[in-house]
């Protein structure tokens, strides 16, 4: 006659129950970790996010008192050497440059944002971690 089934080489059983108790743990655990890494990623994109969204308001901000501000005095100047009309088109003409150069800067950095890639990746394989060698038959 064959020898018993005994499933720990020290020759110790375990109850089903701490066998769900450990499985439950370890599940319990990697979730707990998954959260972390969003967490971390997601935190981290937020901070790439207000950083491109700093730009767009600066943008914004530096394009309108530039407008206000130095195309009045660049306007008058001129005005004085080519006439109000033309000296007005030069003016807009500058800080519409200088405003979309900001807004493209702006544009890169949200870009960039990655969101969690490692979060996502992670998750995918926790249904593969549920499969018995039966599974994959």
């Amino acid at each position: 006659m064959s020898e018993p089934y005994v499933p720990d080489p020290d020759g110790r059983t375990e109850s089903l129950g701490d066998l769900l108790g450990e499985v439950t743990r370890d599940i319990s655990t990697l979730f707990r970790q998954e959260v972390e890494l969003a967490k971390a990623e997601l935190s981290q994109s937020a901070k790439k996010a207000g950083k491109g969204a700093g730009m767009f308001g600066g943008a914004g901000v530096a394009g309108f008192m530039a407008l206000l501000f130095l195309s009045i005095a660049l306007w008058w100047g001129l005005g004085l050497l080519i006439g109000n009309v033309w000296s007005a088109i030069i003016v807009a003409v500058i800080y519409g440059i200088v405003a979309a150069v900001l807004a493209m800067r702006g544009k890169k950095e949200v870009e960039e944002i990655t969101g969690a890639p490692k979060t996502a990746e992670t998750l995918k394989k926790v249904p593969e971690a549920f499969k018995t060698s039966e599974d994959s038959r």
